[in-house]
Parts: C-alpha cells; sequence; structure tokens
C-alpha cells in the first residue's frame, strides 16, 4: 500500500476562505484574505488492495470502463454489488494477482488488476501484467493513474519479474500516450469477444466439418476431465 500527495494551489479571495471541520481537515481553519494569497492544498493518493467495501465503488468504475468509446459490445456488463463482494475476497487469496483500488482524498476513483505470470510459454521470466487500468473521469490529472502504474512496477520488483505489461484498448489514445510517456511500448492487441460469438463467426466462414470438428473437440476435452477424476479415486484402491 502506497501512499502519495498530489500539489495544487487554491487562491483565496480578499474577503477569505473558511475551512469547515471534517474528518479529514479537523477544526474549522480561516485562511485570511488578500489579492494575491495563494495556499497550498495537497490532496492525498493512496494505491491499497480492494476490500469488499469497495465493491459499489468497483462496480461504477467497472460501468465507466464498459462504456466508454467502443467498448459496450466487447467487455462484459456490471456486475451485482454482491457478486463483486465474493469476487474482492477471493482476490485477496490469490498469490499470483493483485485488484487495487486508489483513493483521492479517501474515495476510491481507480482500479487495476495485476497478473503475475510467465512472460511466455518458451520463457522461464515472469511479468506482471496491469488490466483494466482505468480512473474516473472526475479524478483525470490527479495522477492517480502513475500511482497504480507504481505499485504495479514495485510488486513486480519484489516478486523478481524482469517485465511490465499495461493491457489498455487501442482507442484510448491519451492512456496510450500517457503509457508511451512511461516507456511501455506497444506489442500486441488484444481482442475480446464472447466464445459463442466466435464460433458462429468461425462457422460463417464455410470451413469444411468445422462444427464436426468443434463438437469432437468438446468431446475430448470432457473424457479428459473424466479420465483426470477418476484416476486419483483408482490410485486410492
Amino acid at each position: 500500500m502506497n501512499k502519495l500527495v498530489s500539489h495544487s494551489t487554491l487562491l483565496v479571495p480578499p474577503e477569505g476562505l473558511l475551512l469547515r471541520s471534517d474528518e479529514r481537515i479537523g477544526p474549522s481553519v480561516h485562511l485570511g484574505g488578500g489579492p494575491d494569497r495563494e495556499v497550498a492544498v495537497v490532496a492525498a493518493i493512496e494505491v491499497r488492495d480492494a476490500q469488499p467495501r469497495d465493491a459499489g465503488a468497483l462496480v461504477a468504475l467497472w460501468r465507466e470502463l464498459s462504456t466508454a468509446a467502443g467498448l459496450p459490445s466487447r467487455l462484459p456488463a456490471p456486475p451485482s454489488v454482491a457478486a463483486a463482494e465474493v469476487a474482492v475476497s477471493k482476490h485477496l487469496d490469490d498469490p499470483l494477482g493483485r485488484l487495487l483500488v486508489v483513493e483521492l482524498d479517501g474515495d476510491v476513483h481507480g482500479m487495476a488488476y495485476l497478473r503475475r505470470t510467465a512472460v511466455s510459454p518458451l520463457h522461464d521470466d515472469t511479468t506482471v501484467t496491469v488490466e483494466y487500468l482505468h480512473v474516473s473521469d472526475t479524478a483525470r490529472r490527479h495522477g492517480l493513474g502513475k500511482a497504480l502504474v507504481a505499485e504495479a512496477v514495485a510488486w513486480a520488483e519484489h516478486e523478481s519479474c524482469a517485465h511490465l505489461a499495461v493491457v489498455a484498448p487501442a482507442i484510448a489514445r491519451e492512456a496510450n500516450r500517457f503509457l508511451a510517456r512511461l516507456g511501455l511500448g506497444q506489442a500486441g492487441v488484444l481482442r475480446f469477444a464472447n466464445t459463442l460469438t466466435v464460433r458462429r463467426r468461425l462457422a460463417a466462414e464455410h470451413a469444411p466439418n468445422l462444427l464436426a470438428l468443434l463438437s469432437s473437440r468438446r468431446s475430448a476435452f470432457a473424457r479428459r476431465a473424466v479420465s483426470s477424476r477418476a484416476e486419483p479415486e483408482s490410485a486410492g484402491k
């Protein structure tokens, strides 16, 4: 868990400014006015692992992510808050993955999913992949995306991963420019679709006996699953 601060300035009018008491500021504070008076304002940024209590905020972030330009027909619809709570609980016990949230002044405004995996099926090196990196529209330009990537880098270094990969939609120009500035170059394009959709499109290509081939592969997978379950029972006899 990392805590960062983002600095900005607040112009105080001649009559001054009253900051009312709340749990973050503390007692009420009156800042004296002046024609050119500026007061530093510190915005607290905190990156941490998501907790079940964050489910509502995560669902809202997913809704933003899945309704961005060009994405509605690709990403799954937002889950219920109850389903999200169950999913978040599972991630807390996953040694190979982390679901992160980033807070700005105590409110969740961003998310990212980290996975640790082999960089390829032919290499021993591992990589941390950052997926579903998203910052809410109302909290852009505060460094939240950079804070999430920084946490991914820290975890990669802790896990001795020599590589970092970040998945971003090809149409997200601002996000891709941001990642390019951090030294991340394009290595491919991730495409996403419903399995049934791809199966229908394959059939539409008029490949000979394609439907029969798909059916036989499903049968082979089913036989393999039955066989793998039967082997431990046989070994115990």
